[in-house]
């Protein structure tokens, strides 16, 4: 059936960031696509809340970094509602175990590039070809996507160099992607969060809780997924419409040198 309401594909979106993003993208009017990995329970969460937000939403279990995965995910919301407004690349992973960069392991580096770069890369891909095609039908319809980043891309964390590597390359991909589709009307943002609240930061929530207590942001609080998600509403309800290849900070100013 194909859906009167514009249409956000969220990947990673069963906790966390993307939970949020899913549901800031809800109340805002958007049927969502919620893409999670592995737990069903916490999608269904997810669900349970973007429906409460007056919202449909269509589950879809898929592993971004695999090609198979990312051309069923497309098909489903392709069924499903014939139509995709809106890619939130959201889906990413930490290294499975912080190792000195002298140490690190290919394996890691081949998993966490693959779902934080090369799976967000080729699905843009695909979807951006699937919205320029649904332009020549529709011609009155805007289409955006959104890359969630991280203060990764440009902070040095030599314990887990594979992901700060991944999230600098999602900055150039942001860039990539928004000259190449400027002559679509397709806007191409990164997000890029700090210091969010989420079961990635849990593990560390002691050591940041003491540096932000000593100013390491100016505005002194943990981020919220609803932070972030705020960002992301905002580009889908096109306030930022003459701006492409922007790179938003959600991250209480850490990004500001300071003396």
């Amino acid at each position: 059936m194909t859906s009167q309401r514009p249409v956000a594909l969220v990947t990673g979106a069963s906790r966390g960031i993307g939970r949020g993003i899913a549901v800031g993208l809800a109340r805002a009017g958007m049927n969502v696509a919620v893409v999670y990995r592995g737990n069903e329970t916490a999608a269904g969460e997810t669900k349970t809340l973007v429906e409460a937000a007056g919202a449909a939403c269509l589950l879809v279990a898929a592993d971004v970094a695999a090609a198979g995965d990312r051309d069923r995910l497309i098909e489903s919301v392709r069924a499903e509602w014939q139509r995709c407004d809106l890619l939130v690349n959201n889906a990413g992973v930490a290294p499975l175990e912080r190792k000195d960069l002298l140490e690190a392991t290919e394996a890691s580096f081949d998993r966490v590039l693959g779902v934080n770069l090369k799976g967000p890369y080729f699905l843009t891909q695909a979807v951006a070809r699937w919205m320029i095609d649904q332009q020549k039908e529709h011609a009155g319809r805007r289409f955006r996507i959104v890359n969630i980043g991280s203060l990764s891309a440009y902070t040095s964390s030599p314990g887990r160099g594979e992901y700060c590597i991944s999230k600098a390359g999602v900055g150039m991909m942001t860039a990539l992607y928004a000259d190449r589709l400027a002559e679509f009307g397709i806007g191409v943002f990164e997000v890029r969060p700090g210091i969010i609240a989420t079961d990635m930061t849990s593990v560390v929530k002691e050591k940041y809780d003491r540096l932000i207590a000593d100013g390491l942001t100016p505005i002194g609080r943990w981020g919220t997924p609803d932070d972030v998600a705020q960002a992301v509403v905002a580009i889908a309800e096109g306030r930022l419409d003459f701006s492409t290849g922007e790179v938003i900070n959600v991250d209480g100013g850490f990004h500001m040198r300071r003396l």
